[in-house]
C-alpha cells in the first residue's frame, strides 16, 4: 500500500496570511486559528492510522501545527493589547493619537 503525503502549503498560507493581518488588532488569530485547527486535525488522522503516512510529510505538518501555533499566540496577545488599549484609553484618545502621528510623518516627509 503506498503511504499519502500531508501537504503543509494551506497551513503555511493561513498562518503567513494571519501573521501578516496581527496588524488590525490582532484579528490574524482567526486566520491563524484555522490554520492550526487543520494542522491539528490531520494529525489526529495520523495517529489513527500511522502506516498510511510518510513520516517526512508528517514531520513538516507537525512544523507547519507549531508555525500556526505561534502566530495564533502572537495574534491572541495583541488581540487582548487591543481590547485593553481600547477600554482604558478609549477608542477617540487612540484615532487622535494615531492621527497626530501621521501629521508629524507628513512633516517630516514634506
Amino acid at each position: 500500500m503506498e503511504q499519502q503525503k500531508l501537504n503543509p502549503t494551506l497551513v503555511y498560507v493561513l498562518a503567513i496570511l494571519g501573521l501578516l493581518c496581527c496588524c488590525f488588532g490582532g484579528l490574524g488569530f482567526i486566520l491563524s486559528g484555522i490554520a492550526f485547527y487543520i494542522a491539528y486535525s490531520k494529525l489526529k488522522n495520523v495517529e489513527n492510522y500511522p502506516d498510511q503516512f510518510e513520516p517526512a510529510s508528517v514531520k513538516t505538518m507537525n512544523t507547519a501545527k507549531i508555525v500556526a501555533l505561534v502566530i495564533l499566540i502572537i495574534n491572541l496577545l495583541y488581540f487582548i493589547m487591543t481590547i485593553y488599549r481600547i477600554s482604558t484609553v478609549g477608542w477617540d484618545e487612540i484615532m487622535r493619537q494615531s492621527q497626530e502621528i501621521m501629521e508629524q510623518w507628513q512633516m517630516q516627509n514634506q
